[in-house]
């Protein structure tokens, strides 16, 4: 019995008990929307992986190139850089934090990595989530 607890005591130092191993229904939302984003990238379709952002004028996305304001601005712009699937790739995200800002808005951070013929490339991006009309979507991109 002394053996199961020290090898449960020391479970608890390697994997310390986090709020992570909980995650609440819009966390859990938030993650499902990143993954939608993967999916439908290494499908080829731009047009789903788009289906993530708001759909809004407001949109913003930062890049190296700049800023591009506006949804169809953002679709024009990954559609130019990305206009086949070879140019695509596929497309990895190791998700660094996921912070709750408030009810409606959260604040993530990741890497990303694309795995192309023509040579691999990746970054860090940082979105800004906000809750609209009851689901998740991603208002701010800043990805270099």
């Amino acid at each position: 019995m002394r053996s199961v607890k020290k090898a449960i005591a020391s479970l608890f130092l390697i994997f310390p008990f986090s709020p992570s191993f909980a995650q609440s229904p819009d966390e859990f939302a938030v993650r499902k929307v990143l993954a939608s984003q993967v999916q439908a990238w290494n499908r080829g379709n731009i047009d789903d992986f788009m289906k993530t952002y708001w759909r809004s004028d407001s949109l913003t996305f930062i890049s190296r190139d700049g800023i591009t304001r506006g949804y169809e601005a953002t679709l024009h712009r990954y559609k130019k850089n990305y206009s086949d699937t070879a140019a695509m790739g596929k497309l990895f995200f190791e998700l660094i934090s996921l912070e709750k800002l408030s009810p409606e808005y959260y604040f993530v951070t990741g890497k990303w990595k694309l795995k192309r013929s023509s040579g691999d490339i990746g970054g860090i991006y940082t979105l800004l989530f906000r809750k609209i009309n009851s689901g998740w979507v991603i208002v701010v991109d800043h990805t270099s």
